[in-house]
């Protein structure tokens, strides 16, 4: 059984890495959409990358460490804390994917917390692992905002693909219950969540993704065989499952996004509206699945100007 999981875990990262490469044209073929053909992780990650002000552990495990974008100037600083994407699974890059968002939100005046997560394919991860380390780097934010000039009273979580479901989930904490592995006394909630491309309900994108993130097996090696998947499991892990989200939500998709259609982030959103959240639903024209953390692309400038208004910064 073991070797048929890891098998499965290589498959889906195949298939989700294959997703992600650009498709190339037929020789002599000019692409009349070619400048609005979405980007993938790879062209993003060839372009030169800023570092971190610091690297702080919040646990004793490899993968338990946020970095630490600090603006300069004295401040204290609002703070957006980020989760990155990757299907879940430790053979797509981690944090790196958004050190390019990261520090340009640095450069206006953000704080950043960028987490880090043991992952699909990591020894503690899945659930409840992959739950606990978000849980434990977020809450770690006030330890670090006792070093640091952070103003946690303007805090906005946000995640990519996978890491929007995760940072979802990390706005919606407090509703677990005591018996939840993941379940913290005094979790530290944000005043707003903005997932970008987000993953928002995993019965939903297990059902109805279009298996670019390899779904629904990635899914299932997330938070346990279907059959498993109750819905009490799934009030502990999934937003779409779970009782109703006390803080402000914008949900972004990509017009052009094969991997997390914005049908799946309007379905998440007319859900969470109809139990009483409070909640808005943002497609971008143009953009596909990487634009949305990608500095340059024109759909990150109407995210920054989201996160801006959500930190009322001035």
């Amino acid at each position: 059984m073991f070797r048929l999981h890891r098998l499965s875990v290589l498959l889906a990262a195949m298939t989700a890495l294959a997703a992600c490469q650009p498709e190339a044209p037929a020789p002599g073929f000019t692409d009349p959409h070619a400048e609005a053909r979405p980007i993938a992780w790879n062209e993003l990650l060839d372009r030169p990358r800023e570092t971190a002000t610091a690297r702080l552990a919040f646990g004793e495990g490899e993968l338990e460490f946020g970095e630490l974008w600090l603006p300069e100037g004295a401040g204290p600083f609002p703070v957006v804390a980020m989760v990155h994407g990757g299907c879940w699974l430790s053979q797509i890059p981690g944090t790196i994917l958004q050190d390019y968002v990261a520090a340009d939100l640095r450069d206006h005046g953000i704080a950043v917390w960028n987490l880090e997560y043991a992952r699909i394919g990591h020894e503690t991860g899945g659930w409840p692992g992959t739950f606990e380390d978000i849980a434990d780097g977020m809450d770690h934010l006030r330890v670090v905002a006792e070093d640091y000039p952070l103003d946690l009273d303007r805090l906005v979580v946000t995640g990519h693909s996978a890491g929007g479901h995760l940072a979802l989930w990390a706005a919606a904490r407090g509703s677990l219950p005591e018996s939840s592995p993941s379940w913290r006394a005094d979790p530290l909630i944000p005043n707003t969540v903005v997932t970008l491309a987000g993953i928002n309900d995993l019965a939903d994108y297990r059902a109805h993704g279009p298996g670019r993130c390899g779904e629904p097996d990635t899914v299932d090696n997330l938070i346990g065989p279907v059959e498993g998947q109750t819905r009490e499991l799934m009030a502990q892990v999934s937003p779409g499952s779970m009782a109703g989200i006390a803080v402000d939500q914008v949900i972004i998709s990509g017009e052009l996004d094969p991997i997390v259609p914005p049908v799946l982030g309007a379905r998440y959103t007319l859900l969470a509206g109809e139990r009483g959240d409070s909640v808005r639903h943002v497609a971008l024209p143009a953009a596909g699945h990487f634009e949305l953390i990608d500095p340059m692309a024109p759909a990150w400038q109407d995210i920054r100007v989201v996160l801006i208004e959500a930190l009322e910064v001035e």
